[in-house]
C-alpha cells in the first residue's frame, strides 16, 4: 500500500481513514463543537504535519487544543493566526480581509511544513469570519479555490473548513454553504446533542457512516 493510498487516520473510526485530496466543509452553529470536532480532524499523525489558519483563536490555543486531540502533535502544528502572537512555528497576519496576501502566506506555510513532513493537514477556523472580513464573499470562494484546495491537489493531504451558520457570514448562511459546497469533496455537519457529544452527518465520503456520534 503507497501512502497515499494509506489515507489520513481520525479518532473517530466510524469515518474511516480519509483519502489523501479530500477537502471537507464542515458546518454547524456551535462554535465549541465546531472547533472540537476540527481538531480532531486536523491534528497531524506522527508522519504528518499540519497548518492551520486560525482568525479568532491564537496560535498557542489552536496548538494546545491540537495536542489535546493528538499528543505531541502540537510540534508538528503550523498557525497563521489573526489574534495574539507570533511564536514557535506560529506567524501572524493583520488583515483578514487581504485575502491574496493571506493565501500566499498560507500556501508558504504548507510548504514550509512539507520540509519536516510531506503529508500534511490543513484547516481554516472559522471560515465565517473571513466572510465577515471582506465586502463581496464570493473573493473567499475565489481564495479557498485558488489557494486552499490547490495546495491539496498539489500535495499529500486533507483540508478542513469550518464555518459557523450562526455567525453574520454576510448573507444568506444556507446560500453559502450551498456555494462552498460546489468545492468541497466532503460535506459533514456538526450538531451539538449533549454537553460532551456531537451528531455528525456526514455525505460525500465513501467509507463513513452517514451518522456519528462523536465525543467533544
Amino acid at each position: 500500500m503507497s501512502v497515499t493510498e494509506r489515507g489520513f487516520a481520525v479518532e473517530t473510526g466510524a469515518l474511516g481513514p480519509i483519502p489523501s485530496g479530500t477537502s471537507i466543509l464542515l458546518t454547524g452553529d456551535d462554535t465549541d463543537a465546531l472547533e472540537a470536532v476540527f481538531h480532531g480532524f486536523v491534528a497531524p499523525d506522527t508522519d504528518e504535519s499540519s497548518v492551520v489558519l486560525a482568525t479568532d483563536l491564537t496560535g498557542r490555543s489552536v496548538q494546545r487544543s491540537l495536542d489535546d486531540a493528538r499528543r505531541q502533535s502540537d510540534e508538528r502544528s503550523y498557525v497563521l493566526t489573526a489574534e495574539g502572537r507570533g511564536g514557535s512555528n506560529v506567524e501572524t497576519i493583520d488583515d483578514l480581509s487581504d485575502l491574496t496576501r493571506l493565501g500566499m502566506e498560507f500556501s508558504s506555510l504548507v510548504a514550509t511544513s512539507q520540509q519536516d513532513a510531506e503529508r500534511f493537514r490543513t484547516g481554516i477556523l472559522l471560515c465565517s469570519e473571513l466572510c465577515q472580513a471582506v465586502e463581496d464573499t464570493r473573493s473567499v470562494y475565489r481564495f479557498l479555490n485558488s489557494s486552499f484546495l490547490t495546495d491539496l491537489r498539489r500535495g499529500d493531504g486533507i483540508g478542513v473548513c469550518a464555518l459557523n451558520t450562526d455567525d453574520d457570514v454576510g448573507g444568506d448562511a444556507n446560500s453559502i454553504v450551498s456555494g462552498l459546497k460546489t468545492s468541497f469533496s466532503v460535506h459533514i455537519e456538526v450538531e451539538k446533542t449533549g454537553v460532551r457529544e456531537a451528531e455528525l452527518t456526514v455525505d460525500g465520503l465513501p467509507d463513513a457512516q452517514e451518522t456519528v456520534t462523536v465525543s467533544l
